[in-house]
């Protein structure tokens, strides 16, 4: 299990942070399985603002996906199109307890320079401690 960092528009973030949006769309999905997102609020804000369990990953056509999420979705049908447009495979992590950062961290909190353009994986010291035994 790992964990990733994604950055995410303030207006997606406070939907996560209230409940509103359970799942987070996505073009590409990490080859490992995720167990936490560490959501980083883009700017104005540039925090990290929460870290939220990930409950699963689904996987299907655009159409289908947007069929089973809508209702939880926190985007809207057109933003949603407007993302997938061209794609065949589109993934949403299914979001779970969401953890509020009080205060929010900063990228370096987590050993991450820049904002990444799609996620960045995140290890913490205890697991780079067991990965040296």
């Amino acid at each position: 299990m790992s964990k990733i960092l994604l950055s995410i528009k303030p207006e997606y973030v406070e939907k996560i942070l209230d409940g509103r949006k359970k799942f987070e769309f996505r073009k590409r999905i990490s080859k490992y399985e995720v167990e936490t997102i560490i959501v980083y609020s883009t700017s104005p804000a540039m925090k990290v603002l929460a870290e939220v369990k990930v409950e699963g990953v689904l996987a299907f056509s655009p159409t289908k996906l947007w069929k089973k999420t809508k209702m939880s979705a926190g985007i809207s049908r057109e933003k949603y199109r407007e993302y997938f447009k061209g794609c065949k495979v589109a993934y949403a992590f299914k979001l779970g307890k969401v953890v509020v950062c009080s205060p929010p961290k900063t990228l370096q909190d987590y050993g991450v320079a820049t904002p990444p353009q799609s996620f960045v994986y995140i290890i913490d010291t205890i697991e780079l401690m067991e990965m040296s035994k």
